[in-house]
Order: C-alpha cells, then sequence, then structure tokens
C-alpha cells in the first residue's frame, strides 16, 4: 500500500503527464506518451486487489473463484468511479482539466485507464492469493473460538 501511496503521490506531484519517470519510459522506449498516469492505474488495480479480497472474504467467507471475480469487480467498479471523477472535474474546470487528467490527446485514455487496473487486480491476485491464503488460514488458527 505504501508503494501505491508513492506512485500517486509521485504522480500529483509532477501531474501525470509530467512526471520524470515517464518521461524517462517515453524515450526508453519510443512512446508518442508520456505513461505514467497508466502505471498509476496498474496500481490502482493491483494494490487495492488484495485488500479487496480480503475484506471480502472477512466479511462473507467466500473462497476461490468468487472471491477473485469479486475483489476483481471491486477494483474495476473503483477505477470506473475515479474515471467518473475525472470527468466531472473536467467539466468544472475545462481547459484547465488538462494537466489533472493527462489524456494528453490520447481519445482512449479512459478505456486504457480501466483496462490496466483491471489488468492490475487480475495480476495481483494471480501473485499472490496463494500467499494470502495462507496467511489468512494461520489467522484462522490462531483466533480464539
Amino acid at each position: 500500500m505504501a508503494l501505491h501511496a508513492v506512485i500517486l503521490l509521485v504522480g500529483a506531484h509532477y501531474t501525470y503527464a509530467l512526471t520524470p519517470l515517464g518521461f524517462w519510459l517515453q524515450e526508453a522506449f519510443d512512446f508518442s506518451r508520456n505513461h505514467y498516469d497508466r502505471i498509476g492505474h496498474l496500481a490502482q488495480g493491483f494494490f487495492p486487489a488484495i485488500l479487496a479480497r480480503e475484506v471480502i472474504h472477512r466479511a462473507t467467507r467466500l473462497q476461490g473463484r468468487w472471491l477473485a471475480f469479486l475483489a476483481t469487480c471491486f477494483c474495476l467498479a473503483f477505477s470506473a468511479f475515479y474515471e467518473l471523477i475525472e470527468w466531472w472535474a473536467a467539466l468544472a474546470l475545462g481547459a484547465g482539466a488538462d494537466a489533472f487528467l493527462a489524456t494528453q490527446g490520447d481519445p482512449w485514455d479512459t478505456q486504457w485507464d480501466m483496462f490496466l487496473a483491471l489488468c492490475g487486480a487480475i495480476l495481483a491476485q494471480l501473485l499472490l492469493a496463494a500467499r494470502h491464503n495462507q496467511q489468512l488460514a494461520a489467522l484462522l488458527r490462531r483466533a480464539p473460538h
């Protein structure tokens, strides 16, 4: 979660379209734009996925595919809600919203953002679910009955 906070804070400090890491990636991979916002949206799915998974598991005792599916749905819904906030900001700020939105002329930016959050949520669960299940089982063994 701390790494996710760092990604967000760096983006907020520089604005997502002007982060140095994004410029380095743009130059290194010959991208047409600064893709730091894409890193942020991948993280927006990756880091909250296990948190959502744990909350859902503790509240419902769901396991397996349904748990993964609902955690992924949470991350995707959160990403879609964030895109709505960006839209509302664009309506409220007009041309001043360009720095906040970081679309950089990409008409598919919103769709990419949500797709990357989805990919991040799925990736987190593929990489971390087995270890998370072990930790949850250990918690249940230690819990007083």
